[in-house]
């Protein structure tokens, strides 16, 4: 009998991968062979015992814990197996609509392990750690030149986290020129999930404005301002590029309408990579944005942290910023200042998620201006790329290059006409699994669609291939769409019950 792994075609990230045609009822399963324990099995030889031996009293002792006996290089064995089974951006193409999972150069890495930055403790005197202040500074001052703001605060540790130091700025900015009143917040219905429940955790009201053909609809931006009330509207939280994929080139008249209202412009950053050194928000009316420092500068991303989500403010919000602030004296040496009596105060334990801030600034060096131009001319040009390869076979609401309309760094799909066939977008994204390729954000920010973002750090090669396997996928729902529901066939686990998955995760083997 052949076994599985001797049909499986050799995987490579971005080669010509075929994979045999599905059949229904088709399932080929490996062999897992999970439990390793071997009696008298070692992986590690304890030295001899250098201290007087202990009996502990009986009371203090349980039951003998029954632990594993397995060999050093089974262990190994096994956990590199184990790795080996999961998508990654090191391994996969992973193009993830609004995640931008992009590659973390090595280099950045080795930065962030330096001793004297991983061996810092966070409450050392200023004078004992002035390479780690002038790293922020200095990073401090990219974010600014980049935003086209005026001050910029480390210390979110996140971006949802930026989004709620943001807000709480903005709030303590309107109590303070004695407009407390000002708790509504107005966010496309298009926007992050996040930007809502910041809102909340603000105590502000968020109101959705409608968008029309992806984009903000100014005329009910107007008419929710006339509606609450010039003086309750806080400020028009929105993302630029949005989540259709899109720049919407009327941003600066969204600013006009809430400044004219006394309100502020938040921009979330989540999308800064598309625009990076083509335009800057502060140019384009915003007051307060904060970066994604995962998607735009390359720092680690998922798993729930690490992460960073600095913020950036205009002029009349930095007083408010939290604090302590790293700041440079007229000698050119680095200190915390916390004499700022307006400040929010701390939003997180110390001044930043340091680790993360060093490969953010590595990047940011490493690339220049010139260097962070290109990401968003590749990261442009490459979503531009495949959408144009794909457009005939997966509809694209907001993309047609025929009528002169193109995309940002990412774009939405509606395969309307191969849903139509009989399968579900659940079934196009698990067979690209076998094609090892991650699915695509699914089911925002329309239903029933596929959000795809390249970013700019993919080979033309990769995008190639990832083109073929969509068009693949295509030919074979045309052929026999009810073979799909056996999609992935080729991967170590088969489909899974998610919802069943995430209510009643199995968290410990039972062998």
């Amino acid at each position: 009998m052949t076994s599985v792994m001797e049909t499986r075609p050799k995987k490579t990230r971005a080669g010509t991968r075929s994979i045999r045609p599905l059949a229904r009822g088709d399932r080929p399963v490996e062999p897992v062979i999970f439990e390793k324990s071997v009696p008298g099995q070692r992986a590690v030889d304890l030295p001899p015992l250098d201290v007087p031996r202990v009996d502990l009293p009986p009371e203090l002792i349980g039951a003998p814990v029954e632990l594993p006996e397995v060999g050093q290089h089974d262990v190994m064995t096994h956990y590199t197996h184990l790795s080996q089974r999961n998508f990654s951006v090191d391994g996969n193409f992973y193009p993830l609509g609004s995640c931008t999972m992009k590659h973390n150069p090595r280099i950045n890495e080795w930065a962030a392990a330096l001793d004297g930055f991983a061996q810092l403790h966070p409450l050392q005197d200023d004078d004992q750690i002035q390479g780690a202040l002038r790293l922020l500074y200095e990073t401090r001052c990219f974010l600014q030149e980049i935003a086209g703001l005026d001050e910029v605060s480390l210390q979110p540790a996140a971006g949802a986290h930026g989004e709620f130091t943001g807000l709480k700025v903005i709030r303590a900015y309107f109590k303070d020129i004695g407009q407390p009143q000002r708790h509504i917040v107005l966010v496309p219905d298009s926007a992050h999930g996040t930007n809502p429940a910041s809102c909340t955790m603000c105590a502000c009201h968020a109101v959705t404005v409608k968008t029309a053909h992806g984009y903000t609809d100014l005329d009910d931006l107007r008419r929710l301002v006339n509606e609450h009330g010039a003086n309750t509207i806080a400020a028009f939280m929105i993302t630029n590029p949005n989540t259709a994929g899109l720049f919407d080139a009327k941003i600066c008249e969204a600013a006009d309408i809430m400044h004219d209202a006394g309100a502020l412009l938040y921009l979330d950053g989540a999308n800064m990579n598309a625009i990076l050194g083509k335009t800057r928000p502060g140019e384009f009316g915003t007051d307060v944005m904060h970066f994604n420092t995962h998607k735009t500068f390359s720092t680690p991303h998922g798993c729930g942290g690490p992460g960073a989500g600095p913020i950036a403010v205009g002029d009349k919000l930095a007083p408010y910023l939290p604090g302590p602030q790293v700041m440079m004296a007229e000698d050119g040496s680095f200190y915390f200042d916390r004499d700022r009596p307006k400040s929010i105060g701390k939003v997180r334990s110390f001044s930043s998620q340091f680790g993360v801030l060093v490969r953010c600034w590595a990047y940011i060096a490493a690339c220049g201006p010139d260097g962070l131009r290109n990401v968003a001319e590749k990261a442009v040009l490459s979503a531009n790329y495949l959408a144009a390869r794909l457009c005939n076979v997966y509809e694209m609401p907001y993309f047609d290059p025929q009528k002169g309309r193109f995309c940002a760094h990412e774009f939405v799909t509606v395969p309307k006409s191969l849903l139509g066939k009989g399968v579900s977008l659940n079934d196009i994204a698990k067979r690209m699994v076998d094609y090892d390729i991650h699915p695509p954000t699914m089911h925002w920010p329309l239903r029933d669609c596929l959000m795809v973002e390249p970013t700019d750090t993919e080979s033309k090669r990769t995008l190639d291939h990832f083109v073929d396997v969509m068009l693949q996928i295509a030919q074979e729902i045309e052929r026999d769409p009810k073979a799909l529901a056996e999609a992935p066939t080729d991967a170590p686990i088969r489909r899974a019950d998610e919802v069943a998955a995430a209510r009643n995760p199995v968290l410990v083997w039972d062998g």
